[in-house]
């Protein structure tokens, strides 16, 4: 059961982490807004859900087959906008590009308060996702996590043979490695910046999505995950997706295995150094890619 309570954790930690990996590993990109971005996701939603609940009550259970994909689809087209009207100008400019992101954080967050009020939003759960399946008898594991682990599975290989196995995915892998040749070899990467960029955002739109399912939401929700999230693409590896994908994993089980035996906040400071030490002796991460010299 613990095992299964980091493994649920580790997934929304992975869906924030997997878009911040993407535009600060592979884009370079410190992207102080990449939580609010998340709470777009949410409060997207949360307004799919109330218009399923006032205008087609009679399908609000399939409300959420709707929701992610319209919360991707919200935090892709924001992040297009984003990258288009700000993060280019900043490339190249990493304090430049932290305080920019950083205002709009702030932008978005008043933003989110002023529309939605300061108090926190719940969505309903779904009839299919309430309840909890029992594998044996005295353990019982609730649908909701089930399906978000199923879900961030789903996404984490989507983005792997999106990277690996597709020709957008190889024009940007050869951007990250040198602009300049790949400039040369006719590679658009004004767009590839531009969808990449978008993606990440798109990302953290899902994670949004999933978060309704487990917490309300309010105007500060992006910064419960902006931290621990670039904890996991530093310890993993700066530009390594799959390094992410096993730091998420491994930092969630040590979080919620110390929370057992001890506190939240003892589980913090422990995990914190942990992550120190180990960034100490390897300080490019436990995954970092090889690079050619």
């Amino acid at each position: 059961m613990q095992l299964f309570g980091g493994l649920s954790f580790a997934t929304i930690l992975l869906l924030m982490a997997l878009g911040l990996a993407i535009v600060f590993g592979l884009m370079g990109v410190i992207n102080m807004a990449h939580g609010e971005i998340m709470a777009l996701g949410a409060y997207a939603t949360f307004l799919v859900a109330h218009f399923f609940e006032v205008y087609l009550p009679g399908a609000m259970h399939f409300y959420l087959l709707c929701a992610i994909p319209l919360a991707f689809l919200a935090a892709f087209v924001f992040g297009l906008v984003l990258e288009w009207g700000v993060i280019r100008w900043f490339y190249n400019r990493p304090l430049d590009t932290l305080l920019a992101t950083w205002g709009i954080s702030l932008i978005m967050q008043q933003a989110f308060r002023t529309i939605f009020g300061a108090q926190e939003v719940t969505v309903p759960l779904t009839s299919w996702l309430d309840g909890a399946w029992e594998p044996v008898p005295g353990i019982q594991l609730p649908l909701n996590r089930i399906f978000i682990i199923v879900l961030t599975i789903v996404v984490s290989f989507a983005i792997y043979l999106l990277f690996f196995k597709t020709r957008m995915g190889l024009r940007a892998r050869a951007v990250t490695q040198n602009r300049a040749i790949a400039e040369v070899m006719g590679i658009n990467t004004r767009r590839v910046d531009m969808f990449t960029f978008a993606l990440g955002s798109g990302l953290a739109g899902i994670a949004g999505a999933v978060f309704t399912m487990i917490g309300s939401t309010n105007p500060s929700t992006g910064q419960l995950y902006i931290v621990d999230s670039f904890i996991v693409v530093v310890f993993g590896g700066v530009a390594s997706i799959l390094g992410t994908v096993a730091s998420s994993f491994l930092i969630a089980q040590i979080q919620t295995t110390f929370e057992y035996l001890t506190t939240g906040s003892y589980a913090k400071v422990i995990l914190m150094l942990i992550v120190v030490t180990i960034l100490y002796f390897r300080p490019t991460g436990l995954f970092s890619p090889k690079v050619r010299t």
